[in-house]
């Protein structure tokens, strides 16, 4: 059985475009969304078509950017449907997992994803190397400054770690880190010897 999926962004746009392509592709059953963005792979609509869906059967949209907007997660969820028996069409992308030609495509756009997430991956530590190089400090700011952490590091002699981590308003795990070799050393954990 082929099940059609629409989603639209906002509630003014209307599903009819996408509903009668689903139909003339042969859908019996259609599911939607609206007003929810395709960043999000967990929808009402998306959901029940996915729960509905049994080997054999194959999940139809008007476009891939229906379905959602990440392609390493597009590429997941087309994956999964096709370890469990079920086939994936795009008409507007001509993508048709069940032929040969749609599994090409289909592995095709699963090697630019990965080609591309280690483009950027690539990029960013180059990056990170070319700062540090200049003297940079590279990732996020310390929550604590060295006059905090010091002060810290005092108060923790006299009052608990979770009364000063409050004072400072962070995590006691982020004040213990802050504080590392300026923290007094904890007391061993007791131990009962019989």
């Amino acid at each position: 059985m082929k099940i059609g999926y629409a989603r639209v962004s906002t509630e003014e746009q209307n599903l009819s475009l996408q509903k009668d392509a689903l139909r003339r592709a042969g859908c019996q059953k259609l599911h939607t969304d609206r007003g929810v963005s395709g960043s999000e792979f967990s929808r009402p609509g998306l959901d029940d078509a996915l729960a509905r869906l049994g080997p054999g059967d194959t999940l139809v949209v008007w476009r891939l950017d229906r379905l959602g907007r990440s392609l390493s997660k597009l590429i997941d969820l087309i994956s999964y449907l096709g370890r469990n028996g079920i086939g994936f069409i795009s008409l507007t992308e001509s993508i048709d997992t069940t032929s040969a030609g749609g599994v090409l495509m289909f592995h095709m756009m699963a090697a630019l994803s990965e080609f591309e997430r280690r483009l950027i991956s690539e990029r960013t530590r180059a990056g990170m190397l070319a700062a540090r190089e200049r003297g940079r400090s590279v990732g996020r700011r310390p929550l604590l400054t060295s006059a905090q952490r010091t002060q810290a590091a005092a108060l923790l002699e006299t009052r608990p770690l979770g009364e000063v981590a409050r004072h400072f308003n962070v995590h006691p795990r982020t004040l213990r880190r802050a504080v590392g070799p300026l923290a007094p050393a904890l007391p061993a954990p007791e131990t009962d010897c019989l």
